[in-house]
């Protein structure tokens, strides 16, 4: 269909233009399986802290992580990850030579209520073409020390290492309801989120949908194989998509040469916003005039 109408209709070529810049704005966030592996790091979040999904305070009681940013699903504030639990089993020390693998075996089923920003190439810094370090594209950063995990939940061989905190760790997670298995499920007001408006989002248990195996045998034929996000009804949309905020991928060293001199480059995510801006601005004139 020709365009053409648009030039003589400024107010649909402006509805137009929006359209355009919001579909460029958008990101390509990491589409992770339910089950698989990853890499866990901790990290220090005081009792009772509002984090980026906005969960309520009481959620920091028990055990909670925030999750890399393009598993997130958003740059800032809330994303599709909000409130999801997942049952996270220790596997070995990315750190350490040789790696220590425990000889008891050690999960703790956690809710994701954080943001770990992307940047530089550290441990949550995957994007979609690019994984971690440790070559994950999914990092969980738990919050601990908590009281909700023992202090004794990472293991060590001090003897042998030197120390008692790997801090890197490879491990194997599984999507799981929260209502049934996080142990925050049981104090109504760890769950949901503050009310704090559009900025907030924390579902209590996104729905998980349970699949059967399709290659299982005889007895085994319900055994659980998979468990998939669910209804968008209770799963939060992306903030960062939803308002125009690109991820931030600029580095130290990101120049642009202009006139002869050097200027910190733009994201170019960001470029077609600008270009709407100016669009706009003669489109109001027109208008106008």
């Amino acid at each position: 269909m020709s365009l053409s109408f648009l030039v003589h209709t400024p107010r649909l070529w402006l509805v137009f233009l929006l359209s355009v810049s919001s579909a460029t704005l958008a990101t390509e966030w990491i589409d992770y399986p339910d089950d698989g592996t990853a890499t866990l790091t901790h990290y220090t979040l005081p009792e009772g802290y509002i984090a980026a999904c906005g969960c309520t305070g009481a959620s920091t009681l028990y055990p909670t992580v925030a999750m890399s940013q393009y598993a997130y699903g958003s740059s800032t504030a809330y994303g599709p990850a909000c409130g999801r639990c997942f049952n996270i089993t220790l596997l070995n020390s990315y750190t350490g030579t040789p790696p220590f693998i425990p000889n008891v075996t050690k999960s703790v089923v956690v809710k994701v209520i954080d943001l770990c920003p992307v940047g530089g190439a550290g441990w949550c810094s995957a994007t979609p073409d690019k994984p971690n370090p440790s070559g994950q594209y999914i990092n969980f950063d738990l919050s601990w020390p908590s009281a909700g995990i023992p202090d004794d939940f990472f293991p060590s061989d001090e003897a042998l290492y030197g120390y008692t905190d790997f801090g890197v760790w490879n491990v194997s997670y599984q999507s799981v309801d929260c209502l049934q298995n996080w142990a925050g499920a049981k104090h109504p007001a760890a769950l949901g989120s503050v009310d704090d408006g559009s900025s907030a989002c924390c579902p209590a248990n996104p729905t998980v949908r349970v699949l059967a195996c399709p290659h299982a045998h005889g007895s085994n034929l319900n055994v659980v194989c998979a468990a998939s996000q669910g209804s968008a009804n209770d799963t939060c949309p992306s903030f960062s998509d939803d308002n125009g905020i690109p991820p931030d991928t600029t580095t130290s060293d990101a120049t642009s040469v202009i006139w002869g001199g050097s200027t910190p480059s733009f994201r170019h995510a960001l470029l077609p916003l600008y270009s709407l801006f100016v669009l706009c601005f003669n489109c109001l004139g027109y208008l106008v005039g």
